[in-house]
């Protein structure tokens, strides 16, 4: 869409309009469904800028130009997970070549790098990205990449996100940041100086539980035309109407994800002050060890929060004890979900792995969604009552 470059949009006039004119057949305002598998020719050899849906797609594009717009990026580019948007970036490397991710990551994440990307001949190193130090030590001359959550899953754990980039950048190596449960709405990755953000839009971004999808986001010219290429020759792209309809979703994340935050917040302050809670993992509470990085560099704290309780048998007590919180995988839909990490998100982690990060039989992963906050604390009291 024309702007006026001296006035920046803001968020919400950017997650309605960026990328978008209202078409130019019929003026309507949403991108139509190009439920199409492939385009006509004029002549042999010439085209309308479209031959192929595996290589573009208008319903597609207009999604991509508008979440990086949202990032502040120069390039998005929509894939048909999360996890093969990561896969992507990863199949520009080589066999030998090393690469240093966070080890609190979501679990599908671990077992693509650890059960099948490594057999490849790809190298993983795991570390606690809160200390940038161990992050500086596993980097290696062979390094290309550095990959961090922040906040992790379930963890709800930070890195310092100029620290990281400075760091990859030091090793010639990209710097890739899992950007779902923050949201381009609470942190924006490029503007401390990360490489690639990724996406599971599956999330937040489209917030409605109904569709499956990833995206990437960057700057660089030549890493776009790199990632396009292969996304072209792997074939991992979302389908017309699954990009329709994240699009729709990021037409309102910024006022969903006011409630997120508002929402999440209540409930971590709840489960603090209830005695069945152990610990509570919120980077919006002052008592989360990174608070302050968080309020740096991130200027809300989504409707992610874990809470230890103890015992598996107290957790699970407690999932299947609320009515409005679903018991379910996923997250960042408008609804609220539960679940116990251990037992489902990151149960194809290693147990040992899975002890050693805090991810406990115990600990139970709540996705804070947009409801009447009274009736969600009702609810958690009510499943709490027992415990």
């Amino acid at each position: 869409m024309s702007t006026d470059p001296q006035r920046p949009l803001a968020f919400g006039t950017l997650a309605i309009h960026a990328g978008q004119e209202p078409d130019p057949t019929t003026g309507a305002v949403m991108p139509p469904i190009y439920q199409t598998s492939t385009y006509r020719q004029p002549a042999l050899g010439e085209h309308l800028g479209y031959e192929y849906a595996r290589v573009q797609n208008p319903t597609r594009e207009a999604l991509e130009r508008n979440l990086a717009g949202l990032e502040g990026g120069t390039h998005g580019i929509a894939f048909a997970s999360g996890l093969s948007a990561i896969e992507a970036v990863l199949k520009t490397l080589s066999a030998g070549d090393h690469v240093v991710s966070e080890e609190n990551t979501y679990g599908g994440t671990n077992r693509m790098f650890n059960r099948v990307l490594s057999r490849l001949g790809i190298q993983f190193t795991f570390v606690d990205s809160r200390d940038p130090d161990q992050v500086r030590d596993a980097m290696r001359p062979e390094t290309r990449l550095l990959h961090v959550e922040t906040p992790t899953n379930p963890m709800m754990r930070l890195c310092d996100l100029r620290a990281m980039a400075d760091i990859a950048h030091e090793a010639d190596a990209l710097l890739m940041v899992d950007n779902t449960f923050s949201t381009p709405f609470n942190q924006r990755p490029l503007e401390f100086g990360a490489d690639i953000v990724v996406h599971s839009t599956t999330k937040y971004l489209n917030g409605h539980s109904d569709v499956i999808g990833g995206a990437l986001i960057v700057n660089d010219d030549d890493l776009a035309e790199e990632l396009f290429f292969v996304r072209k020759s792997t074939g991992a792209v979302p389908g017309p109407m699954d990009a329709w309809l994240v699009l729709r979703g990021a037409k309102t994340l910024h006022l969903r994800m006011q409630a997120h935050n508002q929402n999440g917040l209540a409930v971590a302050r709840f489960l603090q002050e209830h005695p069945a809670g152990e610990a509570v993992h919120y980077p919006g509470l002052e008592s989360h060890p990174q608070h302050d990085l968080a309020v740096r560099q991130m200027t809300g704290f989504t409707g992610m929060v874990s809470v230890e309780l103890g015992s598996g048998d107290r957790a699970r007590r407690f999932v299947e004890g609320t009515r409005l919180f679903a018991l379910a995988e996923s997250l960042g839909g408008v609804e609220s979900l539960i679940g116990v990490p251990a037992l489902m998100t990151h149960a194809s982690v290693a147990p040992e792995r899975r002890e050693a990060m805090g991810v406990t039989d115990g600990l139970v992963r709540l996705s804070v969604g947009i409801e009447d906050i009274g009736d969600l604390i009702e609810d958690l009291k009510g499943a709490l009552a027992g415990l």
